[in-house]
């Protein structure tokens, strides 16, 4: 009840539209007066003079309530809510077109940290390939050089193998010289 009171406390407008023709209708302040005495239909109070009186203490109250309203929009000064509006709207607009700008920065961020990432992979590929590569052709020299010394190893053994024949040939002919 507490929030319905102060919504009725801030609001001027009157609960019906009144009319030329015909009395004026309840307002909203009268209806809060007439729910501060207890009562919600005039016709039900007590006596005439309770609900006079309940109707000019409300009407004392809201004189004194638009006299302190009155004094802070002397303090705050004349303002053009339209325009208080359109500021904020604009602001928005700004707001709105950085948060914009700054989403595409952070696509634009998120794409270059990618290729980067990528380039660092091909990198770090490239080294691993190149490492592998040392290593086989470490292995590779090694192998060769095993097999140059295999060679050579090869080349003296047929020219040993070759003196070897040189040598049993002669041997075969001095022995059969020896028999004939």
């Amino acid at each position: 009840t507490s929030l319905f009171r102060s919504c009725l406390l801030m609001s001027r407008v009157p609960l019906y539209p009144r009319s030329p023709e015909g009395p004026a209708r309840i307002t909203w302040h009268e209806r809060l007066s007439r729910l501060d005495s207890g009562s919600t239909n005039p016709a039900t109070s007590d006596s005439f003079g309770d609900r006079t009186a309940s109707w000019s203490s409300a009407y004392t109250r809201r004189e004194n309530r638009l006299a302190s309203r009155s004094s802070r929009t002397e303090d705050d000064g004349d303002k053009d809510y339209k325009k208080l509006y359109e500021n904020a709207l604009s602001e928005n607009e700004s707001l709105k077109s950085k948060l914009r700008e700054a989403q595409l920065e952070l696509v634009d961020i998120k794409t270059k940290l990618e290729k980067v990432a990528q380039k660092q992979e091909r990198s770090s590929d490239r080294s691993t390939m190149l490492e592998i590569e040392k290593r086989e052709k470490r292995a590779l020299e090694r192998k060769m050089s095993e097999m140059e010394e295999e060679v050579k190893v090869l080349t003296d053994l047929k020219s040993d193998n070759q003196r070897l024949k040189d040598e049993n040939g002669a041997l075969i002919r001095v022995i059969s010289k020896l028999s004939k």
